[in-house]
Parts: C-alpha cells; structure tokens; sequence
C-alpha cells in the first residue's frame, strides 16, 4: 500500500547550466545547483568504498535499511531526543530522491521511508541505488554530487581522486558545513573522522594494513568564492538568457537543466571593446555620457563583442543591446541600398540644394550650414552626407522601400513605423540600438544578405543532446547594390566625415551620424570580416560634450573608438577586398591604398558641384597630398563632421524609471507634425 514515488525531487537531479564563451571552453558564467551527473564506472573503486565504509558497510549485503540504525532513530524520536545515524545508503537516497518524503522528524515518516527503501532495493540494483546516492548527497562547498564535490575540494575530476582524497569526500557527508573549509578544532574534528573512514576501509577489506598505514590526510584547495559576475559579464548573462528564453528554454531549463550554453561572444574582443571605449574616453566624462559598441560577424550573424557600458552607470539597461537612440546619418545606407536595389545608379544625381521642400513636410529641411550642393550624384550625396539629397532620393525610391531595406536588415517594424512616412525618414529619425545598427551594416558586407543577430551558438543538454542555433537569412537588396553601397561608404572612410576611423591595412566602408544638437552620435563601419556600430548619447537627452573635446560628432570619438577596437579585431586576419562596384573602370581612377607599403596613397576627393562625375581628376593631374585631417569644405572644419548629420532624436530613459528598458521616443512631437519632418541638418 506504500508504492515508490513515481517523480522525483527537482532539487535531487537537477544540474545548474555552464555558460561558455565562443570556444567552448573558458567558463562565463554558472547558472544554479552545482551538480555534475557520472555513471558509476567514472567512480573509482576506492572512492566507492570509502563511502560504503562511512555510510553503511552492510550496503551490498542488506535489505535496503538497518535493523538495530532503524529502532535507534525510531526510539531517538519518540523521546525527543536529537535523531541519530543509523540511515542506510538507501534510505538516504530515499529521503532525498523522491517526492513526497519531508524531511520532518516523525514515526509516520520514518516508517514511509523504510517500506519504500524496502521495496528500491527489491527492484532496483545496488550499483543503481549507489550512483543516484554519489549524485544526489551533498559535500559542502556548494558542492552537489560527488564529481562536483572532487571539483570543489580538489581542483580535479572525480576519476582522479586518490584513495586518500576520496576518503575526505566520504568523511565530509556526515557534517559537510564543518568540514568544508576546516580550520582549528574543525580541522581536527576532520582529521579524525578522515582516520576512521580510512581505518574503516582496512576493516571491511578495501584497504590492506600497510595501505592504511601508508595514507596521509590530502591537501584541500582553497575554497573559491561564490561565482560573482563582474563588468560586461552580467550584460552578456542577460542577453544570453534573454534569447534562450525566446528560444523555447525556460529560467528553470537554464538553472536545473545541466545545459553546457556556447555564446558567440569572444573573450579577447569583449576585453578589446572595454578597453577601445575607457582608454579612449577621457577620465572626466560626464557620468550620463553613455557609449555603446557592438560587433557582428557579417558571415553567422554571430554577437562577438559589445560594451554596454559601466555597471554603476548603466543601473537600468546596457547601451549596446537596451538602449536605443536616433540612428541619425547612419541610416542614410539604407536609403542609398533601396535606391541601387531599385533601378538607381551611383552616377545618378539628386537635389542638394538646401533647403529643399517636400509636399508632404510642413516646413522645409536644411542642410548643414544651410549649404547647397546642386545637383549631386549617389557617391557624393554620401560621402558628404548630404540631408536634402538623401531626403530627395527617398521620395523618388520610395518611403515604403527604404522602410522594407531597413526592416530586412535586422531593425523591428515597431521602431520604424512611427516615422516612415515622414520625409525625414531617410535622415534617420527612427532608434535603433548599436547592436541593430551593426547588425543592419553588416548586410552589406555580406553581399545584401542579413543573418539574424544572435548571441547563442549551441546548446548541449544533460543527456549530450546538442541544439546548434540556426539563425534567419534573409535576402535584403542584390549583390551588386550592396556593393555599390558600400563603395559610397567607402569614401567616406577615405575622404569624406569618417577619416578618423581608417585603417591603414585594410580597406574599411562606414558612416558617421550625428543628430540635432549632438543629442546622439555614431560611427558604423566595416570590413569584409566584421561590422561594428559606436555610439554616444546622454541619459538625459542633451548635447553630448566631452571636456577637451568638445561638442562630439561621429567622425570624431566615435569613429576613433572604432578604429582602436578594429585595430584589434583585425589583428592577424587576412586582408580581404570588397567587391568591385558597377562602373569600376571610372571608380578607379580614384587613388587606392597603397597594399604593398600598407600606407595611405595620396588620395582625391572631387568637391561636389552640378556636373557630378565630371569633377574628376584629369589624366595627369596632381592630387593633393594625402592628410589625416578631414578635408577642408567651404564650412569652417569641425573636426571630422560632414555637412549633414543631425535629425532630431529621441530622449533616453528616465532614470528614476528601474522599469525603463530603453530609450523611449520622446524627442519628436508629433503633435506638431513638422517637427519630426525637420532635422535641423546633420553631420
């Protein structure tokens, strides 16, 4: 009428999950209990014996419970006295394996568990019950079974463990608290009760008497702490469980699943983006500056890198993934990318003049300075992130187009539909977060198809059942208008607002951003190998101003944050080109690096004008010499800032909100209608 549980205590099995970087084998962080199943044959034999020594010698030969330990425990409750031992292996196991034992300390109680322990030791074998005991019992030290506890105490794997060693484990079970970290009169509580097990052994057989005699009490390892997450580590667990979540595994599965999770996340890069902002940033920066990074694998969609900022300021969300800010100029690729999609070419030319009226924009939309550029052809209306030229070209492709580019490319419908009929849609109106943004980039690196950001590679469960994630592909524009995109942005890096972020090795394609007031300001690039965004925005919305540099544009700290991040993730990685764009026998009368001395070859950027692609050098003509400084317009220089960069942008996140995710959309009023439609000129 007593029948064996049929479930057992989640708390008995369960196993915490392991959290890799991207090689599998450098730990990032562990998830719940710490336990580690092992079939009894990894158990060496003499570990298995000292426990059978100090926990219940008759083990083989009984019935699953201890006659005379029984009554002693029965007597030990009906007078009210401390329980005492006497359990057998068995009914330990039983106690903790199964559902519906408490642990209360009742005649009722201890009688369920014998006839139940009884009846395990009928129909299951010994080694059976032997190995559920080895994984379930605990060993201090946080320490849950014994492959864990040879881990805690010894620094080894439980095949490793001398008979001394294994003797220790066993002692430990009767009082594994005291014994864990013994020092003083614990230390020598924990010496004898080592003694004994060890005579124990000699006594049942398992050691001879010069073994016993030979045995020597085993250096423990220096407890380790409690697993702490430091720095970008907790943004990284975040994110991790965050897509597991969305991936079908429950925080349950996470922490009691024993899942060994491989991120996409390099250890060496995440260090490189830590270090690419904090060196770069001065000491005194303002604490509500944020700065956010972010690096995509163009190739697997993959998460490298990011930096989502310092814990103690970032209380609320990080700014790689959370945080989400006007995208300013950096969105202009994916109105130029909509446009080649559709029938356009980089020799086209557009309206630059400044300002320009659209019928649907109640006012009119300046550019920087309120310069005009005239009639302006694709490359140039880039390279010079020219707002009314982009503004021009987005009422010819199509709103609805560039809105669909955008989408495909990785930015969600919801941070885009507020603002895609707006005329200033192209200038960047809507927020997207640093990892989106690199996301969306590296489409264009990966010819016109975008694979779904992600920060999981594989899951492999407690059984070895292995689950590689397989992100969405999705065809975004033709590979000939992503590489004429990226051509345009190429000149960018080369002459135009984001010199600051070239590297001198490798060709490098991007875009600067810089919206009204400086309120948010970015630098996207990339090679073939990789795409990052850098971003910097403040906590209350305002200008974002660092002391000894000033009001901040994107050519400036941000793509120089780029280029020493880069400069790292590049190191050692093979030089690889970008594919040529239409029209290349023009294109490449413009001076290319020099690959063989890997040094700036002096280059030439045609000032804009009405006649577009005839502003090119002549044959023979002398270029001027090759400078680090951004190139001298008819505007005063500003640092490595084009013309055109500033749509308005939303305000960020009230601080005193813990609940706030991310930057809400606050800085457009809508209300007014043309407001939102009129950045006033960007960079």
């Amino acid at each position: 009428m007593t029948p064996i549980p049929d479930t057992t205590q989640k708390q008995a099995t369960a196993q915490g999950s392991v959290i890799y970087y991207r090689d599998g084998k450098s730990v990032l962080a562990r998830q719940g209990i710490d336990r580690r199943k092992v079939e009894l044959a990894r158990v060496p034999e003499h570990v298995r014996d000292a426990v059978i020594a100090a926990e219940n010698r008759s083990f083989y030969e009984d019935a699953g419970v201890s006659l005379k330990g029984t009554g002693r425990a029965v007597w030990s409750t009906l007078t009210g006295q401390q329980l005492q031992g006497g359990s057998t292996i068995t009914q330990q196991l039983v106690r903790n394996y199964y559902s519906g034992l408490s642990q209360e300390r009742s005649v009722t109680r201890k009688f369920k568990e014998i006839l139940i322990a009884m009846k395990v030791d009928q129909s299951k074998s010994k080694d059976w019950v032997l190995e559920q005991y080895l994984n379930t019992i605990y060993f201090g030290r946080g320490a849950n079974g014994i492959q864990s506890a040879a881990r805690a105490y010894f620094g080894k794997d439980v095949e490793e463990l001398t008979v001394s060693e294994g003797a220790y484990l066993a002692a430990v079970i009767q009082q594994p608290s005291r014994f864990a970290d013994p020092k003083g009169t614990d230390l020598v509580a924990a010496r004898e009760r080592w003694q004994s097990v060890i005579n124990a052994m000699g006594q049942t057989g398992a050691l001879t008497a010069e073994q016993v005699a030979a045995q020597q009490f085993p250096e423990l390892t220096t407890p380790k702490k409690p697993f702490e997450l430091k720095g970008q580590a907790q943004y990284m667990l975040e994110q991790v469980t965050a897509e597991l979540n969305r991936r079908g595994y429950t925080d349950e599965d996470i922490n009691s699943g024993g899942l060994k999770i491989v991120t996409t996340f390099d250890k060496k890069l995440m260090t490189a983006a830590q270090r690419a902002v904090e060196d770069t940033l001065p000491d005194d920066t303002p604490k509500k500056v944020r700065t956010g990074l972010a690096a995509v694998d163009p190739a697997t969609g993959e998460v490298v890198a990011f930096y989502g900022g310092k814990p103690s300021q970032s209380r609320y969300y990080d700014s790689a993934f959370s945080a989400k800010v006007m995208a300013g100029s950096t969105f202009k690729p994916y109105t130029l990318a909509a446009a080649l999609d559709n029938g356009f070419e980089l020799s086209d030319r557009v309206d630059g003049n400044s300002p320009l009226r659209v019928a649907s924009a109640s006012q009119a939309i300046p550019n920087d300075g309120d310069r005009s550029y005239g009639q302006i052809n694709l490359v140039s209306a880039t390279q010079n992130s020219v707002n009314t030229a982009f503004v021009d070209l987005g009422q010819k492709v199509g709103l609805d187009k560039v809105a669909k580019v955008a989408e495909a490319a990785g930015i969600p419908a919801e941070q885009l539909d507020k603002q895609k009929e707006a005329a200033s849609f192209p200038l960047g109106v809507s927020s997207v977060s640093a990892v989106q943004n690199a996301s969306g980039f590296s489409t264009f690196a990966n010819k016109g198809v975008h694979v779904e950001a992600h920060v999981v590679k594989s899951v492999t469960d407690a059984e070895g059942r292995k689950e590689v994630v397989k992100p969405v592909e999705t065809k975004v524009v033709g590979e000939q208008a992503a590489a004429d995109t990226t051509y345009a942005m190429q000149q960018v890096v080369k002459y135009g607002t984001g010199t600051a972020a070239r590297l001198y090795d490798r060709p490098v394609a991007g875009k600067t951003g810089t919206t009204d007031d400086s309120r948010s300001v970015w630098f996207n690039g990339f090679t073939p190998q990789l795409a990052v965004a850098v971003n910097m925005f403040r906590d209350d919305n305002a200008t974002v101003t660092i002391p000894g540099y000033g009001t901040q544009f994107g050519g400036q700290l941000p793509a120089q944050i780029w280029r020493e991040f880069m400069t790292v993730a590049m190191e050692g990685k093979p030089v690889e080109e970008f594919p040529e764009p239409s029209e290349y026998g023009w294109t490449s009368r413009y001076s290319e690096p020099d690959r063989d001395t890997q040094q700036p070859d002096q280059g030439y950027s045609p000032p804009p004008s009405q006649d577009g692609w005839d502003d090119r050098p002549e044959p023979g003509t002398t270029p001027p010499p090759f400078s680090d400084e951004p190139p001298v317009t008819e505007t005063p220089d500003d640092g490595g800032r084009g013309p055109d960069e500033q749509p308005e942008q939303t305000s960020p996140p009230d601080t005193d909100l813990p609940d706030q995710p991310s930057v809400p959309e606050g800085g457009v009023d809508e209300g007014r209608g043309g407001r939102q439609e009129q950045p006033g000129g960007g960079r």
